[in-house]
């Protein structure tokens, strides 16, 4: 009987096993490592991506930050603005008024009865005068309450002194502003135009 010897070729195929897992094995980590390669790249760029839009995010909203600044102050400026215009719509309603004043206190004015001064405060008015007697003072109230565009005067302060004309009244009167109707509706008016023109 024939003896054959099996132990090279079985030594062969376990080496050539060997090789073809460290083969599979290699292979397996180089795919792996492409595998992460890959996924690292995919992530970079993702997040590369995302910074480029983040950047471009903060550009535009620093952008619509200084827009919204000349907004606020393009706004402050029309409040200033509107405020003035209020001002001197005020003062073009007052100038007539002032005018009517005038002349209603001098036309009011009672002989015997001087003025010395006139302090306007909110809608009255301070009149400071002397007078011939306390008489006149009374007629120069009545003829005050009279008016049109004056109303409601009282006397605060009333002084009888010597003087070289005889003995004379230095007195105080507080007067109230009165609109009459006709010219209140005429200033309503103006005001009604002037809030359309500043629309």
């Amino acid at each position: 009987m024939a003896c054959i010897n099996l132990l090279p070729w079985r030594e062969d195929l376990r080496k050539e096993r060997q090789r073809e897992f460290i083969t599979v094995l290699v292979g397996a980590a180089v795919l792996a490592g492409l595998v992460v390669l890959l996924f690292h790249i995919r992530v970079s760029g993702m997040i590369g991506y995302q910074n480029s839009r983040n950047h471009y995010l903060q550009q535009q909203i620093t952008r619509l930050d200084g827009r919204i600044r000349k907004i606020k102050d393009l706004e402050s400026t029309k409040t200033k603005l509107l405020a003035r215009m209020e001002i001197i719509q005020r003062l073009q309603h007052s100038r007539p008024e002032v005018v009517h004043l005038f002349q209603e206190m001098v036309t009011t004015l009672p002989h015997g009865v001087y003025l010395k001064g006139i302090a306007q405060s909110g809608d009255g008015l301070k009149i400071q005068g002397v007078a011939q007697s306390n008489a006149r003072v009374s007629e120069y109230m009545r003829r005050l309450d009279a008016t049109r565009w004056l109303t409601d005067p009282r006397l605060d302060v009333i002084r009888t002194h010597a003087s070289a004309n005889g003995r004379v009244s230095d007195f105080t009167l507080q007067v109230g502003e009165a609109m009459p109707k006709n010219e209140g509706a005429g200033a309503a008016g103006a005001k009604r135009a002037g809030r359309r023109a500043g629309r």
